[in-house]
């Protein structure tokens, strides 16, 4: 069994009358990609800030590896990277000496550093951008180069807040893709509203609104848990409309919508209307040229639990 990187219990923050965390709960396992998602004002960045040292919580316990964090204790400085959604960047400097300088804060000594910054560029693939200044960057490089300066102390637990909210397709998918090579080698917790990314590289991923903890879980059983689901089938010939009366009296039929040859099946209890679509093709012969149960998305699981409908 994995350890826990990151332990949250009954975690609150209050500003004034505002609730920004109500009592949330989570467990970030070691080695994860964990994705913290939520619509805009979920209470992600305060929940970050909390682990991160930046925001003194009101209420609850937070743990790094079962040891609990003290506001404004710095225990767990080198254990953890942080990128935070609006980083700031000395445009005058290069690549190169951006991460010496935030290596120094670290006190790395001069040769480890070299190694260090020499590594994570080639990781984050600004090596033949290192003396080039930052100022000239274009926003996927300088997330990158964030992220670069979030591992330069080599931490256990790396947090991003929003690291690919700006970006355009090309530049998403490239700071994506170095997030995903992280997998296993250090514990990736980061936070966003982009479903399609937490979807393709995350492990577990956590449902926010209100500061409350909606849905917990891996993607994969999450996605597995929805009990209605949709079949896709198309025929032959023009049989759409003859294959939908002969079902619609059936239980587990929610509705169904045809477009030309195709018919959209949704149904709340998938295995038996699997059973019953299959005897009627066997015994009606009827010609099938596909026949598709369609996975449900994060972003079908997303809507429901986040409008209450889960």
């Amino acid at each position: 069994m994995k350890n826990i990187a990151v332990k949250i219990n009954q975690l609150c923050k209050t500003y004034g009358d505002t609730l920004a965390v109500d009592h949330l709960d989570l467990s970030v396992p070691e080695g994860a990609i964990y994705g913290f998602l939520g619509p805009n004002g979920a209470g992600k960045t305060t929940t970050l800030k909390m682990i991160v040292g930046m925001t003194e919580p009101t209420d609850g316990t937070i743990e790094i590896f079962g040891n609990k964090l003290t506001f404004g204790s710095d225990k767990f400085r080198e254990d953890i990277g942080f990128l935070p959604d609006v980083p700031g960047f000395y445009d005058w400097m290069t690549a190169k000496e951006y991460l010496q300088f935030c290596g120094s804060l670290y006190h790395i000594e001069a040769d480890e550093l070299k190694q260090r910054i020499a590594e994570l560029l080639k990781t984050v693939g600004l090596t033949k951008s290192r003396n080039k200044k930052v100022g000239g960057f274009s926003r996927g490089m300088k997330q990158r180069l964030g992220i670069a300066q979030a591992m330069i102390n080599n931490p256990k637990i790396i947090l991003l807040d929003e690291p690919v909210s700006a970006l355009d397709p090309v530049g998403r998918k490239e700071v994506m893709d170095i997030i995903g090579s992280l997998s296993g080698k250090v514990t990736v917790f980061f936070s966003t509203h982009i479903l399609a990314d937490v979807e393709r590289i995350c492990d577990r991923v956590i449902i926010i609104k209100d500061g409350r903890n909606l849905l917990e879980d891996s993607v994969e059983n999450i996605k597995s848990v929805s009990p209605s689901r949709t079949i896709e089938l198309e025929f032959e010939t023009d049989e759409a409309n003859l294959f939908m009366k002969s079902i619609e009296s059936e239980n587990w039929l929610v509705s169904g919508t045809r477009e030309g040859k195709k018919l959209l099946i949704k149904v709340n209890d998938l295995n038996h209307a699997r059973d019953s679509i299959n005897q009627l093709i066997c015994k009606d012969h009827t010609m099938l040229k596909k026949y598709v149960v369609v996975e449900p998305t994060l972003e079908d699981i997303f809507i429901k639990v986040v409008n209450g409908n889960e």
